[in-house]
């Protein structure tokens, strides 16, 4: 299996029936401000560099955004904040965007979620995350990133769990990096926590544009790229 023929198995996943329910019900209903699209309403899988030496993880679809535009951080508030840092670190073609096919190209970077399915108020069940835990694994097993960004804390504890490592034993915070052990070797990766790039955090100013330009860079860093 590759990297498309898993994006296909997680696009026809119907494994959990209330995020099922609930993702095809905002699909039909739909918000007035998007009355005219055509929602992707389906499961929405990682994309971006097949090569790529980092790995970006987040938690849920949005319910209007990648719900809608069927591609991660694609039309809501947190890709707003999201693709321009990428632009600016040079892991994103374009500042912005807003539909699955604007041309939007990702170099370095692969971008997916623990959860492939919008939940309701966006608080996907330990069940539902668990259900969707072997698609990232998956995606893990076939990139084998140097560096996984985890973007927001239940991110990192899934990241951790696939891993074989405890929660309790590490601490999340922004900026943290831990190297954790990779299968039976000596092979090592980075694990970079950030805080997600939702309005909480991005209105309140817990997370603002120079800190989250620097998880970028560290993350470049990390990987072994070039500076941008």
């Amino acid at each position: 299996m590759d990297l498309e023929d898993l994006s296909c198995q997680i696009i026809a996943c119907r494994r959990c029936p209330r995020l099922v329910e609930w993702r095809e019900a905002v699909a039909r209903v739909k918000r007035k401000t998007y009355s005219e699209w055509e929602y992707w309403g389906k499961p929405v899988p990682g994309f971006g560099d097949s090569r790529a030496r980092i790995l970006a993880v987040g938690l849920a679809p949005g319910a209007h955004g990648s719900n809608r535009t069927g591609r991660q951080f694609t039309g809501d508030a947190s890709g707003r904040f999201l693709y321009p840092a990428l632009f600016r670190s040079g892991f994103a073609t374009q500042p912005e965007s807003t539909i699955r096919d604007d041309g939007l190209q990702l170099r370095g970077l692969y971008l997916t979620a623990s959860c492939r399915c919008a939940p309701p108020g966006n608080k996907p069940t330990p069940d539902e995350i668990a259900n969707c835990r072997p698609y990232l694994e998956r995606e893990i097993e076939l990139l084998a990133p140097k560096v996984i960004v985890c973007l927001g804390r239940l991110a990192f504890n899934g990241v951790l769990r696939i891993h074989s490592l405890r929660a309790s034993e590490f601490s999340f915070g922004h900026g943290v990096r831990f190297q954790v052990p990779v299968g039976m070797g000596r092979a090592r990766r980075w694990l970079l926590c950030s805080y997600h790039p939702s309005q909480q955090n991005t209105l309140t100013n817990r997370l603002t544009p120079p800190m989250f330009d620097e998880i970028w860079r560290s993350a470049r860093e990390l990987a072994g790229y070039v500076a941008h």
